[in-house]
C-alpha cells in the first residue's frame, strides 16, 4: 500500500492534476507531467489499485438541484465506546442528507454536514432523522449563510 513517502515528484504531479481535473485524457495528463502516455497510464493504475485515488466525482451545483441550504450539526453522544461509535457511524452512512461526518477531538462527538432544500426541511431531518441516530444525547446547529469555498 502507498504511503505519502512512497510518491515521487510524477505521482504527486498525476495525484494534483486529477484532484483538479479528474477528466483529463491520458495524453493530456502525460503532457501535464512530462511523460508519456503509456507510463503515466501504469502509474494511475498503481495509485487507483493502491488505493490513493479512491475514485472519480463530478462537482455538482447543488443550489440548481434544490439543495442549498447547508447546516452544520454538532453531535454529542450519551456513548462513546466503541460499540455505541460504531453503532453512530453506521446509521449516519445510511442518511443520504448527511454529506460529510466527521469524528471530533472537541467537547462534542461529532461535526456533520447536512444538505436540504430549505429550513424547514432541514428542521424536519434534525428532529426525525439526526436525533433518532443512535446514542445522540444533544445536538447544536450551525446554518451556512454562503459557501464561499467548497471542495
Amino acid at each position: 500500500m502507498l504511503n505519502a513517502g512512497d510518491l515521487d515528484r510524477i505521482d504527486r504531479n498525476i495525484v494534483k492534476a486529477l484532484h483538479i481535473d479528474g477528466r483529463l485524457s491520458m495524453a493530456a495528463l502525460a503532457e501535464r507531467v512530462g511523460l508519456s502516455k503509456t507510463p503515466v497510464q501504469a502509474r494511475v493504475r498503481r495509485l487507483e489499485a493502491d488505493g490513493l485515488i479512491k475514485g472519480y466525482s463530478a462537482v455538482i451545483d447543488r443550489l440548481r438541484l434544490g439543495e442549498g441550504h447547508i447546516a452544520f450539526v454538532q453531535v454529542s453522544l450519551s456513548d462513546s465506546r466503541s460499540a455505541a461509535l460504531k453503532d453512530f457511524n453506521r446509521a449516519v452512512a445510511a442518511v443520504a442528507q448527511i454529506e460529510e461526518c466527521h469524528m471530533m477531538a472537541a467537547n462534542f462527538d461529532y461535526l456533520l454536514k447536512v444538505r436540504s432544500t430549505d429550513i424547514a426541511a432541514y428542521r424536519k431531518i434534525l428532529g426525525e432523522t439526526i436525533s433518532a441516530l443512535p446514542h445522540v444525547a444533544h445536538t447544536s446547529t450551525f446554518v451556512v449563510m454562503e459557501a464561499v469555498k467548497e471542495g
